[in-house]
């Protein structure tokens, strides 16, 4: 008997833009993130379970940007390295590489022993893998992970991309439960990219994910901050923004990482806290400060009045849906 719990937390969009290509790249052809993930590094690792959303395929040179993202392998290292256990890769970008690219970072995924979910080799292995139910801190937590499209590039022939498709996110949510997960997680790439608010349709898929099971939905792909709503019951994160990225737009320069705090007493429903840290990415390492970090380091007149700008923008979209409850 007694009390489980589990700390959780996830990132938003990790991307790998041009720019920050040609920051890693070292004279000897080495590439070299460890700059980038420094500051947030102790904080994954003492969670239970770290969560990003890998925006890019992992692949052999040539190495590329936006607008067809192709990141080495030294990348996935880094983030495993800064403490991330479980990569999704159903997003917009998993196949800028077509089939060679989806498989790569398949490959690469589980050469570094990382978990993942979201794209497949074929339909055998979906069916192996989805759910993916874990114990994190004695808890049974099941994760799925859905994307809107793929930049128009169809699905390699075999090949398996979850989508959002409510006759397939209820199979597997019911397999989840019937697979013994005590709380479903429902990481969702979705919505409207710079906006803001949360669309109607994203309200519409999220009341429809809580019904049929899904205790938390975090969200992701308008690389901006979005609202959330949370009560102990369960949480919906509409968009947790850019983790890193070289996107230095208002808005765009940074994220929030969603913590969440699940209890399970025995017998009991679980129970959850969930709260925000926000991330801001300072140049000209691209590296990832969380906020309380960001607030007491030294830097350039200009990029504390950027980062600054991005605290109190994060803070207002924030406050503002709180207050709408």
């Amino acid at each position: 008997g007694g009390t489980d719990e589990a700390a959780l937390v996830f990132a938003g969009d990790a991307m790998q833009h041009q720019a920050q290509l040609d920051a890693a790249r070292r004279p000897d052809g080495r590439w070299d993130y460890s700059e980038c993930f420094a500051d947030v590094a102790p904080w994954f690792r003492s969670a239970d379970l770290a969560v990003v959303n890998l925006e890019t395929p992992i692949g052999p040179a040539p190495h590329s940007g936006y607008p067809c993202f192709n990141a080495p392998d030294a990348y996935l290292r880094a983030l495993r390295d800064a403490g991330f256990r479980l990569f999704l890769t159903a997003n917009n970008h998993t196949l800028d590489r077509r089939d060679k690219g989806l498989r790569h970072t398949l490959d690469a995924l589980d050469s570094i022993g990382a978990s993942h979910l979201g794209t497949y080799r074929n339909a055998a292995e979906r069916t192996r893998l989805m759910p993916h139910i874990r114990t994190v801190g004695g808890i049974r937590i099941g994760f799925l992970n859905y994307t809107y499209g793929t930049n128009g590039i169809p699905v390699p022939h075999g090949a398996l991309v979850n989508r959002i498709d409510t006759a397939a996110m209820r199979r597997d949510l019911h397999r989840a439960r019937s697979e013994g997960a005590d709380v479903v997680a429902v990481c969702i790439h979705w919505g409207e990219e710079y906006a803001r608010r949360e669309n109607a349709a994203q309200r519409r898929t999220a009341a429809w994910l809580r019904r049929h099971g899904a205790d938390l939905v975090i969200g992701s792909h308008p690389h901006v901050v979005q609202p959330y709503r949370a009560d102990s019951a369960g949480a919906v994160f509409y968009s947790l923004g850019n983790f890193v990225s070289n996107q230095r737009r208002r808005y765009c320069d940074g994220g929030i990482v969603a913590v969440i705090d699940v209890v399970c007493r025995d017998g009991q429903r679980p129970l959850f806290r969930a709260g925000t840290v926000p991330v801001w990415v300072l140049l000209p390492g691209y590296r990832v400060l969380p906020g309380p970090v960001a607030d007491t380091l030294r830097m350039s007149p200009a990029a504390r009045r950027a980062y600054e700008r991005f605290a109190a923008d994060t803070h207002e979209i924030l406050s503002a849906a709180t207050n709408a409850e």
